[in-house]
């Protein structure tokens, strides 16, 4: 009898202590998403990973380039290529492509190699905040963090964020880096051709090269460049308002 009066008690602890758990999560997760809303993030733990490597292999050649660039002082080039290198549903999609994630499954049920479904939002998340590698922690981490991103920020935010944290060659991070190391000119200049070379090696920059492209990357710069007028080129970038 005593027993079966002490479960009420039990459960009603670990009721309340789910929904503190809870409730910290969710304060934590506004703490750390809500004010780069406004407040550009100085790194991201990718660039900290990276420059953490760099100095424990003693790395002399290694080099961090990265400048932060407004939206504004950017191409519509550059934007409208990653937008159709990695997510063409941006615009519509509240952080998951659905239809990429049904493709996905049914390219593995099929036995075929896993092709990846992320979208520029999710990318944002784990570069942001999280680490590299695969695992179902971290993929689980980058979904909740991708729910609130979505929800705090606007569609421009999310690709301005994504634009000035993305790797695009080794020690290469955002945009404007990129435009001034490979091409010698800011990114506001970037034009049709080498912004679809940029979105071309995403998103494995240490496998592909924006400065010596292969075969594969050029065919892959070619077909950026025709889906970038397919959805109407700077004209598309009025749907995130």
């Amino acid at each position: 009898m005593a027993y079966r009066q002490k479960l009420p008690t039990i459960w009603k602890r670990i009721r309340n202590k789910l929904l503190w758990t809870s409730l910290w999560l969710f304060l934590l997760t506004v703490l750390l998403i809500l004010p780069f809303r406004w407040i550009n993030p100085p790194i991201s733990m990718f660039m900290a990973a990276d420059r953490l490597q760099a100095a424990i292999a003693n790395d002399g050649s290694y080099l961090f380039r990265h400048q932060w660039v407004a939206l504004d002082d950017m191409s519509a080039n550059i934007q409208v290529a990653v937008i159709a290198a990695e997510d063409q549903r941006f615009a519509s999609h509240f952080g998951f492509d659905l239809v990429e994630i049904d493709k996905a499954l049914e390219t593995r049920r099929a036995g075929g190699a896993g092709r990846g479904a992320s979208t520029i939002s999710q990318q944002t998340a784990k570069n942001l905040f999280l680490w590299s590698g695969r695992s179902w922690l971290r993929k689980g981490l980058e979904a909740w963090l991708t729910l609130w991103i979505e929800l705090f920020w606007s569609k421009t935010r999310i690709l301005e964020v994504y634009l000035n944290i993305a790797e695009f060659g080794p020690g290469v991070f955002g945009a404007g880096a990129a435009s001034e190391h490979f091409f010698k000119h800011p990114s506001g200049r970037l034009t049709a051709s080498e912004s679809a070379l940029l979105a071309a090696v995403l998103p494995n920059p240490l496998r592909f090269s924006v400065a010596a492209p292969s075969d594969y990357v050029r065919q892959r710069q070619h077909r950026i460049h025709r889906q970038m007028k397919l959805l109407g080129g700077a004209a598309f970038l009025q749907r995130l308002d």
